[in-house]
């Protein structure tokens, strides 16, 4: 599905991102762990289109075709996903208007009608008895006024409403406390199946207790510098990022 090739990645100059290589299957679900600075949103920002970074080298394909050749918009349209680590707000703008505007934008790009109204509000309905949202929350603009964990579960049913084929969560799990970290959580774990895939980026290893990933990759100086099973979280829990500078 996703296949990142030697990318390198600078900005003002500086160099972030050092030859990364990254595979991602359909069904996987994938962590990046690693320390403040290394690079991990970086990468998540590169796979979403901000065009605030040089790519110096290497390839980024998403079903054998170029993210580099698409704008932001096609690449959502294509399927991709970025839960952000600050989401924004939006005044004015109701969450319902926002995800009937962006799924009729999608299907407009897949050359399909836009999508008839009950099937929206059954679609909706069912994401929020996924996810126990309530309908006052629907309703509000786009996270204007939420809480983190507000802004965070909203972010979550906008990924269940949309259905992305690869939905990156960038430190979704910062600042939540351990009720929101498991609607999150839930919400991965609902939606994850044979015919979509995950990166998870976060600092620890207690949100890798709810959603259990396929690899664990740790980021580091601007490189992946292990990989392994769930087990490498426990290992880096357990020894901290200082292990990780002396083994590097």
């Amino acid at each position: 599905m996703l296949s990142i090739r030697d990318l390198k990645v600078s900005i003002n100059g500086k160099e972030i991102l050092k030859e990364i290589n990254l595979e991602v299957m359909a069904g996987e679900v994938h962590a990046i762990m690693g320390p403040n600075g290394t690079g991990k949103s970086t990468l998540a920002s590169i796979i979403a289109g901000r065009d605030v970074f040089e790519v110096s080298g290497g390839q980024v394909l998403f079903d054998g075709k170029n993210l580099f050749d698409l704008s932001v918009e096609q690449r959502a349209c294509e399927g991709i996903f970025l839960g952000f680590q600050y989401p924004v707000e939006i005044p004015g703008v109701s969450i319902v208007n926002f995800l009937r505007t962006a799924i009729n934008e999608q299907r407009k790009y897949k050359g399909l009608d836009p999508i008839p109204a009950p099937e929206f509000l059954a679609k909706m309905n069912e994401a929020k008895k996924m996810l126990d949202v309530h309908s006052n929350m629907t309703s509000r603009s786009v996270n204007e006024g939420f809480s983190g964990g507000e802004k965070k579960k909203n972010e979550i049913f906008q990924m269940a409403m949309l259905q992305p084929r690869l939905a990156i969560l960038d430190e979704t799990d910062s600042g939540l406390d351990i009720d929101a970290l498991r609607v999150v959580a839930k919400g991965v774990n609902e939606l994850r199946s044979k015919d979509n895939a995950f990166i998870i980026i976060t600092h620890y290893q207690r949100l890798l207790d709810y959603i259990i990933p396929d690899f664990v990759h740790i980021l580091f100086d601007g490189r992946i510098v292990k990989s392994g099973s769930k087990e490498l979280a426990f290992e880096l829990e357990e020894k901290g990022y200082d292990w990780i500078r002396k083994s590097t």
